[in-house]
């Protein structure tokens, strides 16, 4: 059998970035621990040695995860993550027509990753959440999902400012205007409708770009991840390409 790859978009002697497919893990986890493919493992028989997560992205969510060398270089760039020194920027499909642009602060609770964690986690207070989104493109479709008799869509571009467990996805359920294809906090009529009308069985939420300031030589540094092919297949469902993007690549909130 021939061996998995994931598609290595950067690469140092410090640091390598993948473009994750959706439906992949970053790392085992307990809240799925009869899987047993993640990007992780999968890196590490790639490139011949262990690397090192400094962040994560939802197993349904693509685009650009990075990882580091080295324990020491993992340790740097986790801080850039936990003091939100990293610039991220996300490209999703919503319900609805957004307003152009907009400022989500909406505390968020934490999620408990065991069962026994749940009371415990419960009784914490929200933390903060700030996300700005900035409107790409609109659509109508003339099929009915409830009491409208047209189904509305958006692409967005979403940028967190923090980085609060799903903190994209429930932020956008928050307005009104969830992702298509979130299982956990989107409209299941909606999915099914869309997944039935588009051929589309995934998340519509992908990491675009990533800007950070690189762990040794210490200037500021950008990635890009070009869309994967089933992101830009419900994109030309709905009559859109990449043409409705920025033209430097894709734009970043910096």
């Amino acid at each position: 059998m021939e061996q998995e790859k994931l598609d290595i978009i950067y690469i140092d002697q410090y640091i390598v970035a993948v473009n994750k497919p959706s439906g992949l893990l970053v790392h085992k986890s307990p809240i799925d621990k009869h899987e047993t493919r993640y990007a992780m493992k999968i890196l590490r028989d790639q490139i011949g040695q262990w690397v090192y997560p400094v962040h994560r992205l939802d197993k349904p969510t693509s685009g650009i995860l990075l990882f580091a060398l080295s324990p020491e270089i993992a340790k740097i760039i986790g801080e850039q993550f936990a003091n939100n020194l990293v610039k991220k920027t996300y490209l999703a499909i919503v319900r609805g027509h957004t307003p152009l642009g907009g400022i989500i602060r909406h505390p968020l609770k934490e999620t408990a990753m065991f069962k026994h964690q749940q009371k415990m986690v419960e009784k914490r207070a929200p933390q903060d959440a700030l996300t700005l989104y900035r409107r790409l493109a609109t659509t109508e479709r003339p099929y009915s999902i409830d009491r409208y008799p047209s189904t509305r869509y958006s692409l967005i571009f979403a940028y967190p400012k923090t980085g609060r467990t799903h903190q994209i996805r429930k932020h956008l359920k928050h307005i009104s205007h969830p992702i298509i294809g979130d299982a956990k906090h989107g409209k299941g009529n909606l999915n099914r409708a869309f997944s039935h009308h588009h051929n589309s069985h995934r998340l519509l939420l992908t990491a675009v770009s990533m800007r950070f300031l690189h762990p040794v030589l210490q200037t500021p540094h950008s990635l890009f991840a070009p869309l994967q092919q089933d992101f830009l297949a419900a994109m030309r469902s709905l009559g859109w390409d990449e043409t409705c993007l920025p033209s430097s690549q894709y734009q970043m909130e910096i």
